[in-house]
C-alpha cells in the first residue's frame, strides 16, 4: 500500500499495519476511539487517556525526545507522529525503523482528514466514517447553539514567564472562531506577550488554559488585577484533535 502524509512525503506499507506506535496524545486517543487498541503496542508518556493505558503499554519517551531502542524493540509496522509535537531529527532516526506518518493539523478540516486517512490505513473506514459524522454533526449544532455569547473577543494563553498566547495559524484559533470568539492576538503561531500588551489588546476575556502551563485560580486574579476578565479552560479540548472534538463540541457548549 502506498500512502502519503500531511508534508506529501511518500510511505510504503507491505500490508495494513498491525504493530502501531504513536508518538502524540491526541492520536494515540484517536486510535484507541477507532478500536484499534490491540495494535497499539508504544505510546509517549503524555498519552494520558484513558487513564489506564499507560500501564497496559510500552512507554517510548516524550513527544520530543523518544528512547530509539524501545521503538526498535517492538518491531513496529508504523509509527505515528506531528510536525509540531515532535521534530524532524526524532522522524528522521525513526524512519530507520519503520515508516512514518506525519500529521499536519491546523483547523478542523485538517483534523476530520486525518480521522478519514487513519480508517483508511488501518481498515477501519466505517468507524472512521461514523466519528467524522457525529463531529460534524456537533459542530453543526454547536454553530446554532451559541449565536448569542457574552463574550466577543478573547485572548488565549498557553504559557505563564513569559505568558504567551495562541495566535493565527493554529488549530486552538480554529476552536476560537468556532466558539465565535475573535482572537485578538494577529501574529502567527505562539507568540510572547507582556502584561502591558495584555492590557492594550482589550479582549473581553482571556481564556487560561491547563496545558502546557497549569493556569490556576490564583492566575485569574493576577488577570484581574490588570482589568481583564478571565477563566479557567480545559486545554485538551482546545488544542487535542481527532476524536477529541467529539468531546471538545459539548464541552464549549458550557464555556457560552
Amino acid at each position: 500500500m502506498t500512502i502519503f502524509d500531511h508534508l506529501g512525503r511518500k510511505l510504503m506499507l507491505r500490508n495494513t499495519p498491525k504493530r502501531i506506535v504513536s508518538l502524540v496524545p491526541s492520536q494515540t486517543e484517536l486510535l484507541l476511539d477507532l478500536g484499534l487498541k490491540d495494535r497499539l503496542l508504544g505510546i509517549t508518556k503524555f498519552c494520558v487517556h484513558p487513564k489506564n493505558l499507560r500501564n497496559e503499554k510500552t512507554i517510548v519517551g516524550g513527544t520530543k525526545s523518544v528512547h530509539i531502542d524501545k521503538i526498535k524493540a517492538l518491531k513496529p509496522d508504523i509509527i505515528l507522529c506531528n510536525k509540531e509535537e515532535n521534530t524532524k531529527e526524532m522522524v528522521t532516526e525513526l524512519e530507520k525503523i519503520a515508516p512514518v506518518h506525519v500529521s499536519d493539523i491546523s483547523n478542523t478540516s485538517d483534523a476530520l482528514q486525518l480521522i478519514k486517512e487513519y480508517g483508511e490505513i488501518f481498515r477501519m473506514p466505517e468507524n472512521a466514517q461514523n466519528l467524522v459524522c457525529s463531529i460534524e454533526n456537533k459542530i453543526e449544532i454547536l454553530s446554532k447553539e451559541i449565536q448569542h455569547k457574552k463574550w466577543k473577543s478573547c485572548i488565549y494563553l498557553i504559557w505563564k514567564d513569559p505568558y504567551m498566547a495562541a495566535g493565527k495559524d493554529t488549530f486552538i484559533n480554529e476552536l476560537l472562531q468556532l466558539n465565535k470568539l475573535e482572537n485578538k492576538i494577529d501574529e502567527n503561531r505562539y507568540p510572547s506577550i507582556s502584561k502591558e500588551q495584555l492590557i492594550e489588546y482589550a479582549p473581553d476575556l482571556v481564556l487560561l488554559s491547563s496545558e502546557p502551563f497549569p493556569f490556576k485560580q490564583k492566575h485569574i486574579e493576577e488577570i484581574k488585577s490588570l482589568g481583564l476578565n478571565a477563566i479557567l479552560v480545559d486545554g485538551e479540548y482546545f488544542s487535542w484533535y481527532g476524536s477529541r472534538l467529539e468531546k471538545a463540541m459539548d464541552y464549549f457548549k458550557t464555556l457560552n
